[in-house]
């Protein structure tokens, strides 16, 4: 695509990409148990989301968590601990789990029954680029009103498809958009 830099940095800037901002932010919004899953509470916390229900349990063993059911009793009576590789598989399935479950909630949210959510994006960090080679990029707000390649991306965990949602909808912008393809921050609310 023109507009897509090549060489981000090579002058001292620094950012992120505008889709992985957009997915930290989605994150954010999605309200993660907040206790590290290495801690106790926080391993009977994700257990518990991921067993309370059959429709739970298959969507855990589906995202990854294969351990049998005489395992995942024995960690939540306290008879057993995980191994660090568990802890990330569970930590992992319960991320995957949560994200399918709260992409419908988020997504009539945002896009709130076609008018739209505002989205303020913030530009690249260039204090470190030379002052000869620093351009002027302005902070900019854009209304999004179809959020759902970008949710139903992010629920997949699908960066390839998340990149591209996001790009179309930053087109919008103008001719400029390719300066918000790094940014440093990106802001919403659902």
């Amino acid at each position: 695509m023109p507009e897509r830099n090549q060489d981000f940095g090579k002058y001292g800037a620094r950012g992120i990409k505008g889709h992985e901002a957009v997915a930290r932010r989605l994150d954010a919004l999605a309200g993660y148990i907040a206790t590290p899953v290495t801690t106790r509470r926080g391993l009977l916390a994700r257990l518990h989301y991921l067993t309370r229900t059959e429709h739970a349990r298959a969507a855990a063993r589906e995202a990854g968590l294969t351990v049998t059911d005489r395992t995942l009793k024995a960690w939540l009576d306290g008879k057993r601990t995980p191994t660090q590789k568990n802890l990330e598989r569970v930590d992992e399935a319960y991320r995957t789990v949560r994200r399918h479950n709260v992409a419908r909630y988020l997504l009539a949210r945002l896009n709130r029954e076609g008018r739209g959510t505002r989205v303020e994006i913030h530009p690249l960090n260039q204090s470190q680029v030379p002052r000869p080679r620093q351009r002027f990029v302005e902070f900019r707000t854009l209304n999004i009103r179809q959020w759902d390649r970008i949710v139903d991306a992010w629920a997949a965990d699908d960066t390839e498809a998340l990149d591209e949602a996001w790009v179309d909808r930053i087109v919008d912008l103008g001719s400029q958009w390719g300066q918000y393809e790094y940014v440093t921050n990106i802001g919403f609310a659902a």
